[in-house]
């Protein structure tokens, strides 16, 4: 298997379910406003009810390639800008902590991995 280059812009796309460019979806929209994302539970929990269907839509290569990518650029200490400043999201307050919220997002898709492992 060939290994993807870590990608800032896979990583913008996974998380494009809060972006106000997404398709209408009032109820969804509902969910995202009222979530305090700089609550680590309430964070847990909006991942595992809008991202972890879609994580779980990808092939097991794919979802590799989310993981690796995050965990890189967590690594080489970036601040995610690319991805935060480049979006327009329903979220009710900015993400204070950019780092902390992609560590959260990257122990839910870890764990929604291998989960799906569980399946196979």
């Amino acid at each position: 298997m060939k290994t993807k280059l870590p990608s800032m812009s896979i990583i913008r796309g996974l998380l494009f379910t809060y972006d106000i460019e997404n398709t209408d979806d009032l109820e969804r929209e509902k969910i995202i406003s009222s979530t305090n994302i700089n609550n680590d539970e309430e964070l847990v929990k909006l991942f595992d009810e809008l991202t972890k269907p879609e994580f779980l839509f990808y092939t097991r290569n794919e979802q590799v390639w989310f993981i690796d990518s995050i965990s890189h650029f967590l690594t080489i200490d970036d601040n995610f800008d690319a991805v935060f400043k480049t979006m327009s999201t329903y979220f009710s307050a900015p993400v204070t902590d950019q780092k902390k919220f992609m560590q959260i997002l990257l122990s839910c898709l870890k764990n929604y991995h291998n989960e799906s492992n569980l399946n196979f």
